[in-house]
C-alpha cells in the first residue's frame, strides 16, 4: 500500500498528484483564510487607532493661515520704511536745504556784524538773532524760528503727503497689504516715520546752527529772556529740549498730510495739497478778523518755544501748543484710519 493509501484522513488521494503539493489548498481551508482575512477587517478599519489618531484631512488646517505677525517683524517693517525714506533723493535734498538756512543766516550775520554794526537794524528778523554775535548758541534758536514757519512744516507735508498716496501711485501699496501687516499696522507704521522725520528735520536744523555758531561766533554764558544768566550746559540742554518742543509741533501737520495722502493715489497731489493747507492756515492765522479762530490753528502757538530761554519758564502757551497738537493728530489720525481701512486699494 502506497502513503497516499494510509494517510490518516482516511481519502485515497491520486498517485499522480503528490500529496505535500494537495493538502495546502483544501476548500475547508481557503474558506478558514477568507473567514480570517474577512473577520479583523471592520475591527481594524473604523475607528482611529491610538498609534493612528486622527487624519490630516479632519485636522485643523488654516491655523497657520491666521497666524499674526510677531512684534519683531513689526519693528522690521518700521526699520524698513525709514531706511527707504531716508535713501529718497527727495528726503536727502530736503535735509540738504533745512541744514543750508543755519549757513545761510550765520555767514549773512557774520557779514553784516564785521564792522561793528548790529544783526538787525529795524527789529524784524528771527527771534533772537541780535543775540547771535555774542554768543553763536543763539543761532540754534535763530535758525529753529527761522524754519519753523515754512521750510520745517513743508519738508514734513512732503513726506507725510508721499506716505501712502505715493505707494499707491507706485503700485507697492497692494503688495504690502499682502504682508501679514493689516491696513492699521501698515498706518501706524507710516505715521511713526513720519514723526520719526520730523525729529530728524529738526535735530539736523540745530546741530548745522550750533556747528556754524561755534565757528563763526564765541560761546559762552548765555543771557536770557528775563535778563538772567545761565551756563553753557544749562543753555545746551535748552536748546535741545526747544528743538524737542519744534519737533513736537509738526505732529498736527504730519497728521494732516497722513489723512490727505489716504484719500488720493497721487502722491504729488497729496503734497501740494498739504503744503497748500499748510500756506492756508498761516495766512488765516495771520488774519486779526479771525481771532476768534486763530487759537485752533496748529501754527497758532509755534513760536511759542521761546518761553523756554526765560527764567522762570513760562509753560502756558506751550501747554497750548502741545495739547493742539494732540488733538489734531488724534482727530486727523483717526480719518486717515477711516479712511484707509475703508479704501478699495486696487495699485
Amino acid at each position: 500500500m502506497s502513503r497516499a493509501e494510509t494517510f490518516p484522513g482516511g481519502e485515497p488521494v491520486p498517485a499522480s498528484g503528490p500529496a505535500p503539493e494537495a493538502e495546502p489548498v483544501p476548500a475547508s481551508g481557503t474558506t478558514e483564510k477568507a473567514e480570517l482575512i474577512s473577520e479583523p477587517g471592520p475591527t481594524t478599519e473604523p475607528g482611529p487607532t491610538p498609534e493612528s489618531g486622527p487624519t490630516p484631512e479632519s485636522g485643523p488646517a488654516p491655523a497657520p493661515a491666521v497666524r499674526r505677525p510677531s512684534p519683531l517683524w513689526a519693528f522690521g517693517l518700521l526699520r524698513s520704511e525709514l531706511v527707504t525714506t531716508l535713501r529718497r533723493w527727495r528726503t536727502l535734498a530736503l535735509l540738504g536745504v533745512l541744514a543750508a538756512v543755519p549757513v545761510l543766516v550765520g555767514i549773512a550775520v557774520k557779514i553784516q556784524t564785521r564792522g561793528g554794526g548790529t544783526a538787525d537794524h529795524s527789529g524784524q528778523g528771527p527771534a533772537f538773532i541780535t543775540q547771535i554775535t555774542n554768543n553763536g548758541l543763539f543761532l540754534v534758536f535763530t535758525a529753529l524760528a527761522a524754519t519753523l514757519p515754512f521750510f520745517l512744516p513743508m519738508a514734513v507735508g512732503v513726506v507725510a503727503g508721499d506716505a501712502i498716496a505715493g505707494e499707491a501711485g507706485a503700485g507697492t501699496l497692494r503688495y504690502l497689504l499682502v504682508a501679514p501687516a493689516g491696513r492699521t499696522r501698515l498706518l501706524l507704521t507710516k505715521y511713526t516715520t513720519v514723526l520719526a522725520f520730523c525729529v530728524l528735520a529738526t535735530l539736523v536744523v540745530a546741530v548745522s546752527a550750533l556747528i556754524v555758531g561755534a565757528l563763526l561766533f564765541p560761546l559762552g554764558e548765555l543771557t536770557t529772556i528775563s535778563g538772567t544768566r545761565i551756563s553753557f550746559a544749562e543753555g545746551l540742554a535748552r536748546a535741545l529740549l526747544i528743538a524737542l518742543v519744534v519737533a513736537a509741533s509738526l505732529v498736527g501737520v504730519a497728521a494732516l498730510g497722513l489723512f490727505v495722502s489716504t484719500l488720493t493715489s497721487s502722491g504729488i497731489a497729496a503734497m501740494a495739497t498739504t503744503v497748500g493747507l499748510l500756506i492756508t492756515v498761516q495766512i488765516l492765522d495771520q488774519i486779526p478778523q479771525l481771532h476768534a479762530l486763530r487759537p485752533y490753528f496748529f501754527s497758532h502757538y509755534w513760536l511759542s518755544f521761546a518761553d523756554l530761554m526765560r527764567d522762570p519758564v513760562y509753560w502756558d502757551d506751550l501747554t497750548k501748543n502741545l495739547g493742539l497738537q494732540a488733538l489734531y493728530a488724534a482727530v486727523f489720525g483717526s480719518a486717515a484710519w477711516a479712511r484707509f481701512t475703508a479704501k478699495d486699494i486696487s495699485a
